[in-house]
């Protein structure tokens, strides 16, 4: 399917001058039964990724805590309008290595006079708060029993201001999936994986 071809494209076609080439490795979000798979993905219209890109450096990937402080004076478009005809709501999904699947949904349209679809750089905004609240979520989750610890989210594992968004994918009808890489070095993840817990009243 042209939704999985372009997903996997993303990592040959990347410019990357900043962070790691290391990327999240999710699998793409399908339906569960053959009939939604029909109805949801082979007969929707899926559009063309959104591809997050800044300058000064010129790359592809916006840092999530840039994105969440509305840092986007480099993000190319960052003006432009998104979801244009896509309904008032789209989920945002990630299926982040050894956690459940997990869903939220986001806002098209930006309620201020007048009503507009958002901006791409609204859309980076949103994108950033939803990974965080994932990974506060799974922070308290264990991770599945054979899964890869090196993926492991929370303060002391991968963290949102670890990540950089690369791109945000069309993958069914109404959801949206994006494409992340690693902006810290995976050595610098591991030492902090190996600081010691400080002792509580510390």
């Amino acid at each position: 399917m042209e939704h999985i071809v372009q997903w996997k494209s993303i990592r040959d076609q990347a410019m990357i001058v900043t962070g790691t080439n290391i990327y999240i490795p999710q699998t793409i979000y399908q339906p569960y039964t053959e009939a939604d798979r029909v109805r949801y993905i082979e007969k929707a219209n899926l559009k063309e990724p959104i591809i997050f890109i800044t300058t000064h450096p010129d790359q592809w990937g916006i840092a999530l805590e840039d994105a969440l402080r509305a840092r986007m004076k480099e993000l190319h478009g960052r003006d432009d309008q998104m979801f244009e005809d896509c309904g008032p709501s789209v989920s945002i999904r990630l299926q982040w290595p050894g956690y459940r699947a997990w869903t939220k949904q986001i806002p098209t349209m930006d309620f201020k006079s007048p009503k507009c679809p958002i901006t791409k750089g609204k859309l980076a905004k949103n994108i950033a708060n939803c990974v965080k609240r994932f990974i506060e979520d799974k922070e308290k989750e264990r991770m599945e029993m054979e899964a890869d610890r090196r993926w492991k989210v929370g303060t002391r594992y991968i963290r949102m201001e670890d990540l950089m968004l690369v791109s945000l994918h069309h993958i069914s009808k109404g959801s949206w999936q994006p494409q992340l890489r690693l902006r810290t070095s995976w050595n610098e993840i591991q030492q902090r994986r190996a600081q010691p817990t400080p002792a509580l009243g510390v």
